[in-house]
């Protein structure tokens, strides 16, 4: 997704995707002894680590905007293109972030080329979207993210070696990701909810609005929940997150 596509869906991107503690506190302890972080495709600002020097990086001006006064200031530039010299940080981490990269592997070199000793990247597995529920209302979400997102395995490859961990997302997940709406469907019914999340900015206005109106129906019918309720007794779930760590010493 280029970042001019970005500054339209990024709009109100800060007030529904609020970092989560728990997956903030696995990103930071993954980050270990690192005193400084570049953080590619930065965003809004989730997940920097208070504690530590950050560079973020973000090609969205609409992004960039919406980085809390407290934030550190981002550069403008892309994954592909980091301004940054050899080994110039102790690690680099990209949150939720490189199925919207324009050459992912490249992205991939520049994280290797500027971090002295560690990559922190939280992504999905693709295989995931294809088996839970939001398929059954907008399966073309499903079928695009299997062109997104890399296999974790292949970005290990990329990487050279390291670590692909499962992160289970808790039911009330602060960061209303895709993935976190896992057992609050209705959520799903708010435009600004749906604006957040780019599988559903990505899809054309009538095939949004087909998967909305089927979703709405099985709810206020019970069909959901005659199909899926069970989700919502569970405290957590695996739903394709994953930590992938590569220590480069």
């Amino acid at each position: 997704m280029s970042s001019e596509a970005y500054d339209v869906i990024g709009r109100g991107y800060s007030a529904a995707r609020r970092a989560d503690p728990r997956i903030e506190a696995r990103l930071r302890a993954a980050l270990g002894d690192a005193g400084s972080v570049v953080n590619v495709g930065a965003g809004a600002g989730s997940y920097e680590p208070a504690d530590l020097e950050v560079i973020a990086v973000e090609p969205s001006s609409a992004m960039i905007a919406q980085r809390p006064p407290t934030a550190t200031r981002a550069l403008r530039a892309s994954a592909e293109r980091l301004p940054l010299e050899d080994q110039s940080v102790d690690a680099a981490m990209a949150i939720l972030t490189i199925q919207h990269w324009q050459d992912l592997r490249a992205g991939i070199a520049e994280m290797l080329r500027v971090a002295r000793r560690r990559i922190v990247i939280l992504t999905f597995d693709p295989d995931y979207m294809q088996t839970w529920w939001i398929s059954e209302y907008a399966p073309e979400i499903g079928d695009d993210d299997l062109n997104r997102f890399p296999p974790p395995a292949l970005l290990l490859e990329w990487l050279e070696g390291g670590e692909a961990e499962p992160v289970e997302v808790p039911t009330d997940c602060t960061d209303l990701f895709l993935g976190a709406l896992w057992a609050r469907p209705e959520l799903l019914l708010d435009a600004s909810v749906r604006g957040s999340n780019s599988g559903f900015a990505r899809l054309d206005s009538k095939m949004e609005e087909r998967a909305v109106a089927r979703l709405r129906a099985d709810l206020e019918s019970g069909e959901w929940d005659r199909r899926h309720g069970e989700l919502r007794r569970r405290a957590s779930l695996d739903v394709g997150v994953r930590l992938v760590v590569s220590e480069l010493i």
